[in-house]
């Protein structure tokens, strides 16, 4: 296994209940290494362009709408297998079906508002963390 970098995102419905400190505990518990980490506010066209794969999806303006609706916490993890591993710690997208113990079960409200995003790929990982950071950011 290599160490990778991956993206994650600490959703509006977790940033509006202070729960950054609570999912960053359990991502580190996890082995992953926070080397890049902003609180920023998107504009609903910054969420389009980022979530640009989905704008043919039934949910995608929702998913603007929502993830513009608030400050968000946009962060680049790594560690030994990243990607897998922050996927693993976030738990399944719909919260009734995720595992005890992960992000997505102990603190989301729905499937629209599951708390965190994290990258699928290492190649989107690359591209997701190149939208919201520049090299000189990421300082792991």
């Amino acid at each position: 296994m290599a160490v990778q970098r991956t993206f994650s995102i600490i959703k509006p419905d977790a940033t509006n209940r202070n729960l950054t400190g609570a999912i960053n505990a359990k991502l580190e518990a996890a082995g992953l290494r926070i080397v890049a980490q902003k609180r920023i506010h998107l504009t609903k066209a910054q969420a389009g362009v980022f979530y640009g794969v989905h704008a043919e999806r039934p949910f995608y303006d929702e998913l603007c709408e929502f993830m513009s609706s608030a400050p968000i916490v946009v962060q680049v993890l790594e560690g030994e297998d990243a990607v897998l591993k922050n996927r693993e710690v976030m738990g399944a997208t719909n919260p009734a079906e995720a595992a005890e113990g992960t992000i997505r079960k102990e603190f989301a409200l729905s499937i629209g508002e599951n708390s965190a995003h994290g990258s699928d790929a290492p190649e989107t990982a690359a591209v997701e963390i190149a939208y919201f950071f520049s090299g000189l950011e990421l300082v792991g």
